[in-house]
């Protein structure tokens, strides 16, 4: 079940940052064009989002399945690979998904269309930021991940 669930999380990852960056591309194109916010837009964003949760969700059952609670303080000391996913890479997930939900919730309450696709560009850029840099990729030899 656990190697099911870190080949979902691994995957899903592609169509996490595919989704974000239309929806980067959108907000962009929205905010220069000063065109109007429609369905559509919200729908791009919105589904950006989701798709993050679920990354962050499926990312905690994983951690969860395979530590099963039991940390071990000093590994995470000794071990640079441990300490990053323990500490760093949930972090930086963390707060991408925090950062990305709250630029989702705020957007909603601006009534001005170019204000409210700067704010959905603004804080899925940081959050996109945030994410590659928390994605253990295959060339980060001491992480030992992989493309998928």
């Amino acid at each position: 079940m656990l190697s099911g669930i870190r080949h979902a999380h691994s995957g899903l990852r592609w169509i996490v940052l595919i989704l974000l960056l239309l929806a980067i591309a959108n907000a962009f194109s929205g905010w220069r064009s000063k065109k109007s916010y429609t369905d559509k837009d919200k729908k791009i964003h919105l589904f950006a989002m989701i798709f993050v949760h679920i990354q962050v969700l499926i990312g905690f059952i994983s951690y969860y399945l395979n530590l099963g609670g039991k940390v071990n303080f000093g590994a995470i000391k000794e071990s640079s690979m441990i300490r990053f996913f323990t500490v760093e890479h949930m972090t930086m997930m963390l707060i991408a998904m925090i950062v990305i939900t709250i630029g989702f919730s705020r957007s909603k309450k601006i009534k001005e269309t170019p204000l409210r696709f700067r704010l959905v560009f603004m804080t899925y850029l940081i959050g996109l930021v945030l994410i590659l840099a928390g994605i253990p990729w295959p060339f980060r030899a001491a992480l030992g991940a992989g493309w998928f």
